[in-house]
C-alpha cells in the first residue's frame, strides 16, 4: 500500500520506517527543510536504537522517501497519517494547530478517497475537527457535500515507549482503530486491516471501536502509567521516614499478578514527551468537561515535588548552602536508551544544585549535545549559573574533585561502575542515587555513603566515612 506520513518527528518516523519495513510503500513529510536534508543525507534527527539501521535499509530498497513537497505527499498516500506535534498549551491543553494545518493541506490537495489517520496524541472529539477542516477546505474548491472527494478520519493512537519504540512497533501488544459506522468508515476499516494484516498473523491485536473511544484509549494509558510511577514515588517517600526498603515493597506487591511489575520503580520522577503533557490534557478536557479528576491532579501534584527530592537529600547531608561544592552527575535524558529532554529530571536537579552555588559535570552517553541545547535556553536569563555547567566526554571525567555522584538517569553503562576507582577520585566517596541502581549493603561494605529513594541508609565502617 501507498502510505504517506506527516511529520518525521518521534511517532512519524518510527511509524514511516516500520510500515515500510513490512513492505509498504512510505513517503514522510515534513516542513522542516534540516529534518529532511538531515533524513536525506543519511541520518535521523533522533536518538532510537534500531531507527536508523531501518530507515536506511528501506531507504535503499526504494521503500521510503523524505520530502518537503505537501502536494506531492497527499497525492502519494491512500492513507495519510497525521503524527506531527501536540505540544502543551499555556493551560495545559494540546495545542492542535499541526494537527489541523496537516489536515487543512490534505483537503487541499486530496483527490479521491482518502483514509485520514490521527496518529498523534489528540484530544476527544480532535477526529471531527479534522473532518471540520477538511470539509472546510473541500467547500473552497467546489467539492464539498454529495459532489466532493469522500474520506474517513480514523484514530490510531500510538503506544510506542521512547528506547524501545521500534520493538513495540513491530511487536504490538494491541493495535487500537477508532472509525465511524458509515459506508466511508467501513471502506476505511478494510484498508487499515489490509494495512496492519501482517501484525495480526499470529493472534488478532486489532482493537475496533468508536473514534472517541479510541482517542480517549491513549490519554487513559498514558494517565494509568503515570499513576503507578507516583504512586510508587509516595510509597517510597513515606519508606524513607518508616524505614522500609522501598524495593522489597516492589518486589512484594509486583509478584501479584493484578499488580504486576511495569512502572513501579521509585525514583527522581517522570519526564518526556508523553506522560507530562498527557496528564496535563486530560486533566484539561475534564475541566472542560466540567469535572475534576482529582487522582490524576494529585499524580501531576507528587511528580512535580518528587523532581526536588534528590536535591533535598543533597542538602540534608551538605546543607543549604552548596557554593564552591562540585557534584558529577550522570544521566540527562529523561530516560535510557533517548537524547529526549523534554521534562527531564536532570533539568530539575541541575538548576537546583546550581541555584544554590554548587557547579556540576554532567554526562550522558547519547543526550549531551540536546541538553547543551535545553540548558542554554533554560537559563538564557542566569549566565553565571550556566557557566557552571559542564558536559563531559565520559562519565570518569564527571568525578574529579567532585563531593559527590548523583545518577539521575539509569542507562546500563552505570550500573556497574569501578567503585575503587570512583572512591580515589571523588573528594568524599558519596553517592546520591535517583534511580536506585545499587544495594545499599553493599555500599557499605565498600565504605561509599550511599543514599537512594525509600531505601535505608546503612551505616558503614567509622574510618571509611567521609567528611562533609
Amino acid at each position: 500500500m501507498k502510505i504517506t506520513i506527516v511529520g518525521t518527528g518521534y511517532v512519524g518516523l518510527v511509524t514511516g520506517a516500520c510500515l515500510a519495513e513490512i513492505g509498504h510503500d512510505v513517503f514522510c513529510l515534513d516542513v522542516d527543510p534540516r529534518k529532511i536534508d538531515i533524513l536525506n543525507g543519511g541520518g535521523v534527527p533522533i536518538h532510537e536504537p534500531g531507527l536508523l539501521e531501518m530507515i536506511s535499509r528501506n531507504r535503499s530498497a526504494g521503500r521510503i522517501t523524505f520530502s518537503t513537497d505537501v502536494a506531492a505527499s497527499v497525492a502519494h498516500g491512500e492513507v495519510q497519517f497525521i503524527a506531527v506535534g501536540t505540544p502543551p498549551d499555556e493551560d495545559g491543553s494540546a495545542d492542535l494547530q499541526y494537527v489541523l494545518e496537516a489536515a487543512r493541506s490534505i483537503g487541499r490537495h486530496m483527490d479521491g478517497f482518502k483514509v485520514i489517520v490521527d496518529k498523534s496524541t489528540v484530544p476527544v472529539g480532535t477526529a471531527q475537527r479534522v473532518r471540520a477542516v477538511v470539509d472546510e477546505e473541500l467547500a473552497k474548491r467546489g467539492l464539498g457535500g454529495n459532489a466532493g472527494h469522500r474520506f474517513s478520519v480514523v484514530s490510531n493512537p500510538e503506544f510506542l515507549k521512547e528506547g524501545a519504540a521500534v520493538d513495540d512497533f513491530m511487536r504490538p501488544d494491541r493495535i487500537v482503530i477508532g472509525l465511524d459506522e458509515d459506508a466511508d468508515g467501513t471502506l476505511a476499516r478494510e484498508k487499515m486491516k489490509r494495512l496492519y494484516a501482517p501484525f495480526n498473523r499470529n493472534h488478532e491485536r486489532t482493537i475496533y471501536m468508536d473514534v472517541r473511544s479510541a482517542e480517549f484509549t491513549k490519554y487513559a494509558a498514558n494517565a494509568m502509567l503515570a499513576t503507578r510511577i507516583s504512586f510508587m514515588n509516595e510509597m517510597a517517600n513515606l519508606a524513607d521516614r518508616v524505614g522500609a526498603d522501598i524495593e522489597a515493597v516492589r518486589r512484594g506487591i509486583g509478584s501479584d499478578p493484578r499488580i504486576g511489575y511495569h512502572f513501579l520503580y521509585a525514583g527522581c520522577g517522570y519526564g518526556g514527551s508523553c506522560f507530562p503533557k498527557d496528564v496535563q490534557a486530560l486533566i484539561r478536557t475534564a475541566t472542560e468537561s466540567g469535572q475534576n479528576l482529582r487522582i490524576l491532579e494529585a499524580v501531576e501534584d507528587v511528580n512535580h515535588g518528587q523532581k526536588e527530592v534528590l536535591v533535598k537529600k543533597i542538602v540534608d547531608v551538605l546543607g543549604d548552602d552548596l557554593t564552591g561544592r562540585r557534584f558529577a552527575v550522570w544521566g540527562l535524558a529523561f530516560k535510557p536508551n533517548t537524547d529526549d529532554m523534554r521534562e527531564a529530571p536532570s533539568r530539575r536537579v541541575i538548576a537546583d544544585l546550581i541555584g544554590r552555588g554548587a557547579t556540576v559535570s554532567a554526562y550522558d552517553p547519547v543526550a549531551t549535545e540536546e541538553a547543551r541545547r535545553v540548558f542554554a535556553l533554560d537559563l538564557a536569563d542566569a549566565p553565571e549559573q550556566l557557566a557552571r555547567v559542564h558536559f563531559a566526554a565520559t562519565q570518569e571525567e564527571t568525578l574529579a574533585d567532585a563531593d559527590a555522584l548523583v545518577i539521575v538517569t539509569e542507562w546500563k553503562a552505570f550500573k556497574a561502575p569501578d567503585f575503587t576507582y570512583l572512591k580515589t577520585v571523588l573528594r568524599a566517596p558519596r553517592i546520591f542515587d535517583g534511580r536506585n541502581l545499587y544495594e545499599p549493603d553493599a555500599m557499605a561494605e565498600l565504605g561509599i555513603d550511599y543514599h537512594s529513594i525509600g531505601r535505608p541508609h546503612v551505616s558503614f565502617p567509622a574510618d571509611a566515612k567521609p567528611t562533609v
